[in-house]
């Protein structure tokens, strides 16, 4: 079994256009029915403001698939800890023998959950924008900014956040990044109304956006509502939409920014919804004109971590990386 840390982790698997490749790969792959994916299963740590979610899938054809452990604990920056964490276990689907576990502490998580906010930016955000807007200031808003970097050359960020102070800091500190304009601004309607694509990132358990607050040829990524209790987008924001994309119906009706629509009857089962890969595999189209408002809900799918876990343990192997352990049980069973 190999067995790879985070720092190798990070320092030969980037969130780049290599990546984005491999995680719109992993969408495709599941539009066209080639990949097997389960629902999520999560447990609530609700009195310490967590959770705990197990995603999977299975890619035809690939000789291992992943499951992955991922944590989310929302109060962990008053600690000074990040909010996320976890691993990736990889398994031969050949024999059900584990093959690797990647330490990686929740990173391979940003970089493909930035990657998809990025894949669906490109296809329905607009090809020229001008300012992109970020709610929230925490790691995820760091890497969907990066991310979106990757696809469109905007000269200028908004952010808010509830916290001015962790507002301020993500500002100076994207700002130096990215040699950029990065403004705190001071509500989240500021940020939508002053932005040509924003992308929510918080734990929020009630709507941040207003459907009012719309203009023509803004795009949404909401990346935030990935449980049942979780609400970034007030309802009427999809039904405001001329394109709904979310990366599973089934899973975004369950845990996502659909699931609230659909509750309060802002949107129906009638109401047409496209899924990401059906975008990037080219049997549906993205954005049509400059005047459209587009929304993608993001719920985070197992089909990106097996995807985004393949590709690092094929660095780590190209590089000899990670420590090799041989599992001596199985050994013997095995003659």
């Amino acid at each position: 079994m190999l067995i790879v840390i985070e720092q190798e982790l990070k320092h030969y698997v980037k969130l780049n256009h290599e990546a984005l490749n491999i995680v719109e790969d992993g969408f495709s792959r599941l539009a066209k029915n080639e990949a097997v994916m389960p629902p999520i299963m999560r447990v609530d740590v609700h009195d310490q403001n967590g959770e705990v979610d197990v995603k999977t899938a299975y890619v035809i054809g690939k000789d291992m698939f992943a499951i992955k452990v991922s944590s989310g604990f929302f109060n962990n920056h008053e600690l000074g800890l990040p909010s996320g964490n976890g691993l990736m276990l990889l398994i031969s689907t050949k024999t059900g023998v584990p093959q690797a576990i990647l330490l990686d502490n929740g990173y391979l998580t940003e970089v493909r959950t930035a990657a998809a906010g990025a894949i669906a930016a490109n296809l329905l955000a607009k090809k020229k924008i001008e300012t992109a807007g970020v709610i929230g200031a925490g790691s995820q808003a760091r890497y969907q900014i990066r991310a979106l970097k990757l696809v469109r050359d905007f000269k200028k960020v908004l952010v808010y956040a509830r916290s001015a102070d962790r507002a301020k800091k993500y500002a100076e500190a994207m700002e130096q990044e990215l040699g950029i304009d990065v403004q705190v601004a001071e509500s989240a309607e500021e940020v939508v109304r002053g932005s040509d694509a924003v992308i929510t990132t918080t734990p929020s358990t009630e709507p941040l956006i207003k459907a009012k607050w719309l203009h023509p040829g803004l795009h949404i990524t909401a990346m935030g509502s990935d449980a049942e209790h979780k609400q970034e987008l007030e309802g009427e924001v999809l039904a405001r939409a001329d394109k709904l994309v979310c990366d599973t119906k089934a899973q975004c009706a369950r845990l996502g920014e659909l699931h609230h629509a659909l509750k309060t009857g802002a949107v129906t089962e009638a109401t047409p919804v496209i899924e990401l890969g059906q975008l990037t595999s080219g049997e549906m189209a993205g954005r049509d004109n400059e005047e459209q408002i587009t929304v993608c809900d993001l719920t985070g799918t197992g089909v990106q971590d097996t995807a985004i876990a393949l590709y690092a343990y094929d660095e780590m192997v190209k590089r000899n990386s990670g420590v090799n352990v041989e599992n001596k049980s199985l050994s013997l069973k095995n003659g």
